[in-house]
Order: structure tokens, then sequence, then C-alpha cells
């Protein structure tokens, strides 16, 4: 199986030195021999994000601004560049670790000035804020001498969330802090010890805030804020919100839509594919209905069809593709290596009465697919002229090709014989004659043309017996495809594609529905007598004599067909396009040979080794935060080796009884992280240990050979 070498920690928090706010440095001496000195006083700040955080401080947000999908699962967060940004104040009568903002997500018609959730805010200036200027709804109670320079006078943005609404929503400070935490990510670290810990590297550190509320089910739309709880701390505690609401400060808001979620999700579909006892590709057969040899067939792969025979009697006959349930049986040894008709394919099964037409009709769909494609047909017969054209010469002039490698007598059979008979008549004979006289040139004797022609054995009839004779030669075979390469490999690379199944009909490859019906994954291997047979059928066509036959072997040569691959007719196809399906034989990771979609929901993938893995596993994603589609989430070892999966949490599977009474809003500090706890056998978990459970990896289903 691959494994990552990336690296990625939770981490609680970043406490600062100093937290935001005004400080007052006092410096006082004394010297015993002298009179007092003057004290001294040094007052400085240390200024953060108080009322507005810049885009360029936000990494990222999910879902994404603007962001169409099924989320309901999911709980938004969003990443901060500044590691410590979170934990830059300390809300008053708080301890060390509790965050000053939090992150809350509000759907249509619950926010009066924002009703249609498109992140509408109320603008206004920190001082218009404080003195209740900027629109109803309580503002923070914040003393304007804690204003440092310029902030009175700062553009904020705030909205208006009436009493019940917040009270419904609101976290505690121990579910903010839970809420919120750092986390290191970066560079590969392959070389990185497991259980080290070394110190965090803050330039890889980001902050992330996350919500504890999980969208609608149904399609709505719905907006984010991330808010300041200065001057709201009571009411995060056991103040009732004020009837008015409460007005607070936006640092950063963004929208997205949810669509309607029928609760059936990625997890849901790869585990029902999962659930199936049988994943061969192979009709079920009830038991005791059938004889041992027509079970065999059934269970194989075959199924039952209609047949019209020569004659025109209808009966059925066994069919199989080139898909089998169990390795088929290789052929015995044929006398000749290739079909010239479908009939010889015909296989009759005497215990039966009927045939087996899986090789004939592999014959017949080659020579259709091979008809009904022009192009081919005129290559294939350009291919055999030039073939016969190379054969007779070849067979006329065996001194062409004995003793050279194939290639260079390849080369030899294309040249011109008149052309080269005339170079050797200038290389040897002209000389001679110049020599001569010109009386004696003109009285010599000529040879009569017949003659010549009577004497030259190089142009007399050729057999067809001689031309097989020396095609059926292993060498001059070889010096043929060399002569007709530039006609044969555009013949080879069209019965390369048909031999990977490129043109197959898919009722030809899956001849029943019964054999995968909706939501199924399927298993085979690929027959290569049934191959052969499709290629021997495309290659019957225009076959005038035995000698064209046997030039069809020059061409028949195709690679090794796929041994396997897998059939899904599923939801999972079309919704869910980039799914990644990994392949491995052994420790080895094989690349599909051939991948076909049949329709919107039917995927194909052939492979050039047998499987005995094979992975589905949800496309990659940035880091996430939620339950899985069974409503659990992934129970992980918080020591020894840290994040290994232990089991699904909880059981049995359900998360209603961690949520709030209405609004889909996480019980955390209440049920949730109670429950975690004791699943740990731990009084209660720091907010890396609670990321850590409810982090939601890409899902992952595998099936394994037994």
């Amino acid at each position: 199986m691959p494994t990552t070498t990336h690296r990625t920690r939770f981490l609680d928090h970043r406490i600062p030195s100093l937290y935001a706010g005004r400080y007052a440095l006092a410096v006082e001496q004394k010297i015993d021999t002298v009179a007092p000195l003057p004290a001294r006083d040094q007052r400085f700040d240390v200024r953060t994000q108080r009322f507005a955080l810049g885009d360029s401080e936000v990494q990222a947000c999910y879902p994404v601004p603007g962001g169409v999908g099924k989320y309901s699962q999911l709980l938004p967060h969003i990443t901060l560049d500044t590691p410590g940004l979170p934990w830059a104040m300390l809300p008053a009568g708080e301890d060390d670790g509790s965050p000053w903002m939090f992150l809350l997500v509000f759907r249509e018609g619950e926010l009066p000035d924002d009703p249609h959730a498109i992140g509408e805010v109320t603008v206004s200036t920190v001082a218009q804020l404080l003195r209740g200027q900027a629109g109803p709804g309580k503002p923070p109670a914040i003393d304007t001498d804690s204003l440092l320079d310029g902030e009175a006078e700062m553009a904020c943005r705030s909205i208006h969330i009436p009493a019940d609404l917040f009270t419904k929503l609101r976290p505690t400070f121990a579910e903010a802090a839970l809420l919120a935490h750092l986390r290191e990510g970066g560079r590969p670290d392959a070389d990185h010890v497991r259980g080290a810990d070394p110190e965090p590297n803050l330039d890889e550190c980001n902050a992330v805030v996350v919500a504890n509320r999980f969208p609608a089910a149904t399609a709505a739309r719905h907006v984010a804020h991330l808010v300041t709880v200065e001057g709201f701390e009571p009411y995060l505690r056991d103040t009732a919100a004020p009837s008015e609401g409460l007005r607070m400060v936006s640092l950063h808001t963004w929208t997205f839509e949810t669509l309607d979620d029928n609760g059936i999700g990625f997890g849901d579909l790869v585990a029902n594919l999962a659930a199936e006892p049988d994943l061969q590709l192979c009709l079920p057969v009830p038991p005791g209905e059938l004889d041992a040899d027509a079970r065999q067939r059934i269970q194989g792969g075959a199924t039952v069809l209609p047949q019209r025979l020569e004659s025109g009697e209808r009966t059925i006959a066994f069919y199989r593709g080139p898909f089998t349930a169990t390795p088929a049986q290789p052929l015995p040894p044929p006398r000749e290596p290739r079909l010239d008709s479908g009939g010889e394919a015909l296989i009759y099964l005497k215990q039966s009465g009927v045939f087996d037409s899986g090789y004939a009709s592999a014959f017949s769909l080659g020579r259709t697919v091979a008809l009904a494609d022009a192009p081919f047909r005129n290559r294939l017969l350009e291919f055999r002229k030039a073939a016969r054209r190379a054969a007779r010469r070849a067979a006329a002039h065996p001194e062409l090709i004995a003793g050279r490698a194939v290639s260079e007598a390849g080369a030899a059979l294309h040249e011109s014989r008149v052309r080269t008979a005339f170079d050797h008549l200038l290389e040897s004979r002209l000389p001679l004659a110049l020599a001569r006289s010109g009386a004696e040139l003109a009285t010599a004797p000529r040879r009569p043309a017949a003659a010549a022609v009577r004497g030259n054995g190089a142009l007399s009839a050729l057999s067809a017996d001689a031309l097989r004779v020396t095609v059926s030669d292993t060498h001059t075979r070889a010096v043929l495809r060399s002569a007709v390469r530039e006609q044969l490999d555009p013949v080879q690379e069209w019965l390369n594609r048909l031999a990977a199944l490129q043109m197959v009909p898919f009722d030809h490859l899956v001849p029943d529905p019964r054999m995968l019906p909706p939501e199924s994954i399927r298993f085979f291997y690929v027959d290569p007598g049934w191959v052969r047979a499709a290629v021997d059928g495309a290659l019957s066509v225009g076959v005038g004599h035995a000698l064209d036959e046997d030039l069809n072997e020059l061409a028949a040569a195709v690679p090794d067909p796929p041994a396997c691959g897998v059939l899904i007719r599923s939801l999972l196809v079309p919704n869910w396009p980039r799914t990644r399906y990994t392949a491995f034989h052994g420790e080895t990771e094989l690349e599909p040979l051939h991948r076909a979609m049949f329709g919107s929901n039917v995927l194909m993938l052939l492979y050039p080794d047998t499987l005995d893995t094979f992975t589905i596993a949800e496309a990659p994603q940035g880091i996430h935060f939620g339950i899985g589609d069974l409503h659990t989430i992934d129970l992980r070892k918080l020591s020894g080796v840290v994040g290994e999966y232990i089991e699904e949490f909880p059981d049995p599977p359900g998360f209603g009884k961690f949520l709030r009474p209405s609004h889909d809003v996480l019980d955390v500090e209440g049920a949730l992280v109670p429950a975690l706890a004791a699943a740990h056998e731990l009084p209660t978990l720091s907010p890396a240990q609670f990321a850590l459970q409810m982090f939601k990896a890409p899902q992952l289903q595998t099936f394994a050979r037994s």
C-alpha cells in the first residue's frame, strides 16, 4: 500500500509572552548611601487585530467561499496565517488557553440584518460601535480608555444576533478552547522518527478555529462569521443574553450553499459495494437447478441466450464474453494457430445438446467491427498487397534475405530489381563493352527475348505452395514484417486496441445485466482465447486465398490482453468523479491498461496483472473536521503511534446524542468530549487531542483477494 511521508501535528495553543493590551513598566532604584532616585514609568502597547482582520491573515476557509455542495457532515473552519492570533488576547476572567474569537455559522432567515445569508454586515467606526450607534443589539462592553492610538476611528464590521439565537449557538469558554488549535504541516518529513516530538516550527504552523455547528442537510445558504468575545465574556458563562440581542464584531465572513443531502454519501456507497458476499462477475446459481457442466459454465461467467443455427433453426446457447469469474482454461493447441471462420469456434456440448458460442461470437464481432471501419479495411488490404509483393520477391530471390539481418533483408526486398541489374551492368560489363570496337558491337548476336524469359528462373511463375513454404519460415516472416512496416503499423495499432477490448460493446462484455446489478462491484479475469478469436475475425476481412491467411500472421502478433479488471456500477462514478481507484499485485501498484465509462454510472478498469488488493479512496482534500456517512468518527490513538486508527466511534453509530436539542450544534463540553475521554480512559481531552479525534480523513475501502 502507498504510504505518505508528510507529518501533520495538532498542538493545543500558542500562549503569547504578553497578551495584547496596554502595559506600564515602573522602575524604582534605591541606594542606601544616597537619597532615593526618582521612579520612572514606561508605558507601551501590545497590539493585535482587535476590531478588523486583514484578508492576508486568512489562509483558507472551508467550505470554500461561494462553495456549493453537500457539507452537512463537516464542521466549517477557518485557517489563520498568524499562529498565535486566537490567543493574542485573554478574555476577562479566563485562564491561559482561552481564545478571544470563535466561529459562528448561520442559515437563511436567522440574522435579521442578513435574512438571505449573503454576508451583509454593518460598517461603522469602533467609537460608533461602542456608543451603540452601529445598530440594534447590545454593543461590546469595552472601556474606551483601553483603545489604542487610532483604534477609535478604525472601521469595523458588526452583526446583530438575536438573544435566543445566540443562546442556542454560543459555545462556552471551555468549548471555544477545544474548538481552536494549532496545526503544523509543511515539508515532507520522511526522516522524522516516529514518536519523537521536536519543537514546533512556527513558520509551518497555522491557527485553526472550528465551528460548533453542522450546516443543513437541505438546500440552504449559510454565512460564517469569525466573531470576538471581548466585551461579551459574561454571556459565554451563565449570564442570559440581553433581550435586544448582541452586536458582535465580525473579523471575517464568508458564505456557502448546501445541497439536498439524501443521507447517502461516499462511505455509504463504498460500504454497500463491499457488503455483497460474492464479487465475481457471474450470475447467481440457485442450488440444485442445473447439471454440473451447466453450473460450472454459469459460475464461470456464461449466460444462456437465444441462438439461430445456420440451418435456420432457433435454439439456445451458452455465451460468455471475454470476462470470466474464474481463470479461463487454456485452449488446446490447434493444427492451425488461427480461426478462419466463426463456425470453427462453435463448441458443441453433447451433455446439454447445445452450443457454446463464446468464441464464435468473438470471431463474428471482430469481423463486424473491422467491416464497419472503412479506413481499417483499406489499410488491411494495402498491407496484404505489400506483403504479397514482398513474399513473392523473397521466394524468387532467396539470396536477398539469406544470411542477412532482418532490417537489412527487409530493405533489400524494397529495392528495384531492374535498377539493381542496371547498376551491376554499369559496374562490371560497361567498361568491357566500351573497349570493344563499334563494329563488333554492331555485329554482336542478340538473344531472343523469349529465350531470356524462359532462361530467367527469377521471373518464372511461383506456385502457391512455394510461397506458403517461404512465408512459413520464422526468419522470413520477420523479414517480411520489416519490409512492410509502413503498411503494417496502422493495422497492428488498430488490432492492439481491439485486443485491449477498446472496441467491444458493453453487451458483449456483460451479456446479462443481472451480472452487474445497480450499486455493485465485480472483479473478473480476461480470457486471452476470446481476444484472439476477435483478432482472427478482424483479420478474416478480405481474405482471398490461403496465402492471405498465412500473411495474417504478420499482423496477428498483438500484445498480451489485460489479465483482469474491475467493473463498478454505482452512483459513486458520476457523483464522485475524483475518486481514486488503486490496484496492487503484491506490493506493486498497477496502472490500468484501459479505463472506460459506459453510460453515466458504469466504470471499467483493465489491468496487466492479477489483483491482490483493490482500494477505493475518497479524493484527497485539505484537512477537514466532521463525521462520516455512518455518523461516526475514527477513534485515533493519543499515545504510542499517535493518530493510528482504533475503531469507529460511537458504537452503535449515531451522533445525535452529542448534539444540543436543536440547530445541529455540538454539545462539546457536556456530551462529546466526556464520551471521547472515556473511550480513551482519560479524564478529559486537550484541544489538540479533540482535533485529532474530529479529523475527517478521506474515506478508504479495501478489497483483498482471499
